[in-house]
C-alpha cells in the first residue's frame, strides 16, 4: 500500500499533467485560427487568464520587433536612480492601468512601470492607401462629418480640421483668414479623411499592408503621430475613428472573453487601482 506521501505526490503530479495538458491545448487552439503560421505567437498571462496574440510583422514590422524586445527582455533601460542600464521583461508586473468598458483595455504605460521608461520612440507604421482613407470624405454634402473622424461637435471640428488647416495653409490672424475664407472653404470641400489626419501631422510612408481597427485588435497607443513605445490597448469592440491613426501590431486569436472580463469595470489611468487586472508575462509561444 503506498504512503501517504506517495499518494500525495501522484496526486500533484497528476495536477501539473493536466494544468500543462491545459495550456498545450490552449497553444494548439490558438495556432488554429492564425492566419499565418509564421507570425510570432504571444501568450499574454494575466491575473484573470490567458490570452493569446498573433503579431503582425508584415504590417508593422518595425513597431512588433520592438514589442517582443520589450516583453522578453531586449531592450535597455536606465535607471534614473542608480544611473544604471538593465534589461527587465518590461511588462511583468504591469496592470491594465486604463480600462473603458465598449471600447478598450490599455497597459504598458512608462507612467505606470517602476522600473522606467525604455528610451526609443517609433514612427507609424500605417499605410492610409490600403485603408481607402484617400477615399473617405471628411465632410458630406449635408454638413455631416465621416465616421472615421469621430467628431460629435463644435470643438472637435474646431480642434481636429480647422486649427491643423489653418496651420496648414500658414493662417495665423483673423484678418488673414477672412481673406482666405473662400481658399479654406475650397480645401474643405471634397477633403479628404487622409487629408485631415495629414494636417494633423500623421505621415504615411509605408507600403505594407494595414488594417482596420475592429474588435480584438491590438494596436500602439501614442502622444500624437509617430510616438509609439510601449503602451498599447485591446480593443473591445470596432473603433473606426481610431484607423490610420494608430499602428496596428496584432489581434487576438484566443482568451477574447478574457480580454471582455477585463474590459467590465471602468479604470481611470490617473488614479491607482489595485483592482485593475495584472499582467504576469507576455512571452512568445514556441512554434
Amino acid at each position: 500500500m503506498a504512503s501517504p506521501s506517495t499518494i500525495l505526490f501522484r496526486f500533484i503530479a497528476i495536477l501539473l499533467a493536466l494544468a500543462t495538458v491545459g495550456i498545450h491545448a490552449d497553444v494548439l487552439s490558438a495556432k488554429r485560427v492564425m492566419e499565418n503560421i509564421q507570425n510570432p505567437l504571444l501568450q499574454v498571462n494575466t491575473s484573470k487568464g490567458a490570452i493569446f496574440i498573433e503579431l503582425l510583422p508584415q504590417e508593422a514590422p518595425n513597431n512588433v520587433a520592438n514589442f517582443i524586445a520589450l516583453a522578453e527582455g531586449e531592450v535597455e533601460i536606465l535607471d534614473t536612480n542608480t544611473e544604471t542600464v538593465f534589461q527587465p521583461h518590461y511588462f511583468d508586473g504591469m496592470r491594465f492601468h486604463r480600462v473603458v468598458p465598449g471600447f478598450l483595455i490599455q497597459a504598458g504605460s512608462p507612467l505606470h512601470n517602476l522600473l522606467g521608461a525604455p528610451q526609443q520612440i517609433l514612427t507609424d507604421e500605417i499605410n492610409a492607401e490600403a485603408l481607402g482613407l484617400a477615399n473617405q470624405i471628411a465632410l458630406h454634402a449635408d454638413g455631416s462629418f465621416n465616421i472615421l473622424l469621430n467628431i460629435g461637435n463644435k470643438l472637435d471640428f474646431q480642434n481636429e480640421i480647422l486649427k491643423p488647416l489653418y496651420n496648414e495653409m500658414n493662417i495665423k490672424t483673423e484678418s488673414e483668414l477672412r481673406d482666405r475664407q473662400y481658399e479654406v472653404l475650397e480645401k474643405l470641400n471634397g477633403l479628404s479623411v487622409k487629408e485631415v489626419y495629414e494636417y494633423q501631422g500623421f505621415r504615411y510612408t509605408t507600403n505594407h499592408p494595414t488594417r482596420a481597427i475592429s474588435r480584438g485588435t491590438v494596436a500602439l497607443a501614442n502622444q500624437g503621430p509617430n510616438t509609439n513605445g510601449p503602451e498599447f490597448f485591446i480593443s473591445l469592440n470596432d473603433a473606426p475613428w481610431l484607423t490610420g491613426r494608430n499602428t496596428v501590431i496584432g489581434r487576438v486569436i484566443e482568451g477574447m472573453e478574457i480580454v471582455d472580463a477585463i474590459g467590465e469595470h471602468s479604470i481611470d489611468p490617473l488614479r491607482s487601482s489595485q483592482s485593475s487586472t495584472i499582467i504576469h508575462s507576455i512571452r512568445r509561444v514556441n512554434q
